[in-house]
């Protein structure tokens, strides 16, 4: 019997200050879960999640419009692409398990963007395949696989526009499917927002593609995920 392949980003887990600061944010997302726990989450406090992520999502994108013009359904087209990828967004949790290309495609597909759910490149189709079987063999931490995952995205830039919003919903889609957040109640695209000079910043430095931009990444990831949990509706 062969041995099995080896996790193909394992080597991040061990990056210094990485392990602490990912179980950190774990512990902590853990704690709200659980102490929220005691009392019956409900569907809406789901769609309130992530109905506030898909607002904070399309102000990255460069959205104006208020969460308040979103929940009305008034928002600018960011607005509307980042909430008609957040309708879909659970329903692409089992096809993440399966094929990630496809699930991929699917939430560019719901933004309405240009050459829906296709790349633009030969280059761009073979990153995404990359990233596809990188997701399906690894059993890294959940949140260090929803940061590299979420970079990659913006990185590689596969589709004609909306990689952004693409991105982000892939983290929180991420973070669902491996049982960090079974019901999507943290908002990791606010956490985003709420550090959002560190946010582009950080993510100029991994597209760049040295170490360092990797692990500065890395790092901020942790941190915005638990920036994410303190949007979650759970803290009202």
């Amino acid at each position: 019997m062969s041995a099995p392949a080896p996790d193909p980003i394992a080597w991040l887990a061990d990056l210094e200050g990485v392990p602490s600061a990912y179980a950190a944010t774990r512990d902590g997302i853990d704690a709200m879960l659980r102490d929220r726990g005691l009392r019956r989450t409900t569907p809406e406090q789901t769609a309130e999640a992530l109905l506030r992520g898909a607002h904070a999502s399309a102000v990255l994108d460069g959205s104006t419009s208020s969460l308040d013009d979103v929940r009305a359904g008034e928002g600018d087209e960011p607005a509307r692409a980042a909430v008609r990828v957040s309708t879909e967004l659970l329903a692409q949790v089992p096809v993440l398990g399966r094929s990630p290309v496809q699930a991929i495609a699917r939430l560019h597909a719901l933004t309405g963007g240009e050459q829906a759910g296709q790349p633009t490149t030969a280059e761009a189709a073979e990153r995404l395949q990359g990233l596809s079987r990188m997701l399906l063999a690894t059993s890294s931490p959940a949140l260090l696989v929803a940061a590299v995952a979420h970079a990659e995205v913006v990185a590689t830039a596969p589709f004609a526009s909306c990689n952004g919003i693409v991105a982000r919903a892939l983290e929180r889609l991420v973070l669902v499917a491996r049982g960090v957040d079974p019901a999507s109640l943290v908002v990791p695209e606010a956490g985003h927002l709420a550090l959002r000079a560190e946010y582009e910043s950080n993510l100029r430095g991994y597209r760049d593609g040295n170490r360092a931009g990797l692990h500065s990444w890395l790092l901020y990831g942790a941190e915005a995920q638990a920036r994410g949990a303190e949007a979650s509706p759970l803290r009202a």
